[in-house]
């Protein structure tokens, strides 16, 4: 396996969005434009202080916009869009510019005040008529195993240890079931937490990107910074103070003392598994090796499904 580069955004498409952006956001979306993201059918650009996306070619506008209906309800957790349409089939929303967090700000991240956040997105509790559907971080880690099987190292050493540790897991948590008769809550959840969601706009930190939002065990959002801690990229004083923050603001994903990990400790590993899945794909070989190791040592330590049932 070798590194390559990412392939070229599509020039085409990154003339639609900054147009449509620069139409609706007037001079305030005029200035440098920026890719900065482009994966997995996504494209976020940067054009003067606005940002563009085009959703994945299956995500469709009306759900998107549902979603966003919670992220307005919700203006002290997440950043709120300027604007929503489809755009030559595609859908399309536009954002204030804000700065994000990278991996490379973990010493220097709020881990407490990034609990406390998620802890006020998921104090919103289940409307059962709401049509926001389930939060789509089960189906994540699906798809990222799917593509990691349709690639050219299905049948590698790699790929092999991630599946071993995916079935490990019990039936019910990658179906996107919530466990009631273990007590388990069913709140609003965010569906794909990671540091490049938080995001600073206007003196605030908020959580952006609705294409997962929706009712579900908020464990999930807990899961990648567990599986951070796990694998040794989360600092323990680090993961101490986001668990500190989270249950201080009244978190319900884990009891308000004790050990957090008979609850957590499923939720972690499918996103260890997704983690190593997608770093074998996108030929990202240090991470790749981190949590291809961490699957090996679940694969090693569960009997195949038979925890957490």
């Amino acid at each position: 396996m070798t590194e390559r580069a990412p392939d070229p955004a599509d020039p085409a498409l990154v003339a639609r969005l900054v147009g449509w952006a620069r139409r609706l956001g007037g001079r305030a979306a005029c200035g440098p434009v920026a890719v900065l993201a482009h994966r997995t059918g996504e494209l976020v650009v940067r054009t003067g202080g606005v940002v563009v996306k085009a959703h994945a070619p299956d995500v469709r506008t009306a759900d998107v916009r549902r979603r966003l209906a919670f992220a307005d309800r919700l203006a002290d957790v997440m950043l709120g869009p300027l604007a929503a349409a489809s755009l030559s089939g595609r859908t399309v929303t536009l954002w204030p510019a804000g700065t994000a967090l990278r991996e490379a700000d973990l010493p220097d991240v709020d881990w407490a005040g990034a609990g406390g956040m998620l802890a006020a997105l998921h104090r919103t509790g289940c409307d059962r008529a709401s049509p926001v559907p389930g939060c789509g971080a089960p189906a994540r880690v699906r798809r990222a195993h799917r593509r990691l099987l349709a690639g050219p190292h299905a049948t590698g050493r790699r790929a092999l240890a991630v599946t071993a540790a995916l079935a490990t897991l019990p039936a019910w948590l990658l179906a996107g079931e919530v466990r009631s008769a273990g007590g388990r809550p069913r709140t609003l959840v965010h569906g794909d937490f990671h540091l490049g969601q938080l995001v600073h706009h206007a003196g605030r930190w908020r959580l952006i990107d609705v294409d997962d939002l929706g009712f579900g065990d908020p464990a999930w959002d807990l899961a990648r910074p567990a599986a951070w801690y796990a694998a040794g990229v989360l600092d323990p004083d680090e993961w101490a103070a986001f668990l500190a923050g989270y249950r201080a603001a009244g978190g319900p994903a884990v009891p308000p003392d004790g050990d957090p990990w008979p609850v957590l400790d499923p939720f972690a590993r499918a996103l260890t598994a997704q983690i190593a899945a997608l770093a074998i794909v996108n030929h990202d070989l240090d991470l790749a090796e981190t949590y291809v190791a961490c699957c090996r040592r679940i694969a090693a330590m569960y009997p195949a499904g038979a925890a957490g049932e």
